[in-house]
């Protein structure tokens, strides 16, 4: 429809879609990652016709899974019902350098895998947040600021959150990979060493109004390390949240969603997508 041959019927029609607008940026020039990084924009339907309004940000490591989820049809269907409130979300895609580039930036894995987190937690918050915040309307407080991701990218996404308070205000992981450790399993300790556990456990403080929110599938796996009938990503998921609750975090900025049949997969992760959002972006 030609807004001017009929501007009446088609602000109407622009007013009644709730599909997300999405551009795709594709070589955005990382000095920190020396490469070029592709992310994915997926903007509000109404973003070109609010004015000055700002939203919420979610941002999602390895962001070329989202399209496989139907991320897109997702969002369309949340707006439509108004169970969450418009955001701009990101979905930054993984490079062939994924093992090193995700993963905790205080060390890397018993087998070096990790090694170039820190160049990727600084593309994160020096590169890419003050690109996003330049060219779109973001809000500025860290609690409206989002960091998800799946499995490795998950493990990545709490990483920089924990260690960002003044950036990101939650993080969601998805079948995360918190297993990640610096050293081999021990059989008379199969639980020590890993080293996202650790590093909560060892922080000085805890950052006060922060939320996570974790999923797992009861088929993310088959191992079970500890031989307690449990996969091991449950188990680590759920020694993650004794941590956090230890440190501090009250039960109301944590959320477990577990799902029964739920498999290592952007299906699966697109199915509790949105649990994830009415969570995160719902704030009581």
């Amino acid at each position: 429809m030609n807004f001017w041959q009929k501007p009446v019927e088609t602000l109407f029609e622009l007013l009644q879609r709730k599909a997300p607008h999405l551009r795709q940026v594709r070589h955005f020039p990382s000095q920190a990652l020396h490469r070029e990084v592709d992310f994915d924009i997926y903007l509000p339907p109404d973003y070109h016709l609010s004015g000055g309004r700002q939203y919420p940000l979610v941002l999602f490591n390895d962001g070329q899974d989202l399209p496989v989820m139907h991320f897109s049809g997702i969002l369309e269907r949340l707006f439509f019902e108004q169970t969450v409130p418009h955001f701009i979300a990101v979905g930054v895609y993984a490079s062939g350098a994924r093992i090193h580039e995700y993963g905790t930036a205080r060390q890397s894995d018993y087998k070096n895998r990790g090694a170039k987190a820190p160049q990727y937690t600084e593309f994160i918050i020096k590169e890419l947040m003050p690109h996003l915040e330049k060219r779109f309307r973001i809000l500025e407080d860290p609690k409206h600021r989002i960091f998800a991701g799946f499995s490795l990218g998950g493990l990545s996404a709490m990483d920089i959150t924990w260690a960002h308070p003044q950036v990101f205000g939650t993080s969601g992981v998805f079948s995360g990979a918190l297993w990640w450790r610096w050293s081999t399993v021990h059989p008379e300790n199969p639980d020590a060493d890993r080293i996202m556990h650790d590093i909560i456990r060892h922080s000085t403080h805890w950052h006060e109004n922060q939320r996570f929110w974790f999923q797992c599938g009861t088929l993310d796996e088959e191992d079970d390390r500890n031989g307690n009938g449990v996969i091991d990503s449950i188990d680590d998921t759920l020694d993650l949240i004794r941590e956090l609750r230890m440190k501090g975090c009250p039960e109301h900025d944590l959320r477990y969603y577990e799902m029964e049949g739920g498999r290592h997969e952007p299906h699966t992760w697109g199915q509790a997508m949105p649990d994830f959002l009415k969570w995160t972006l719902n704030r009581v």
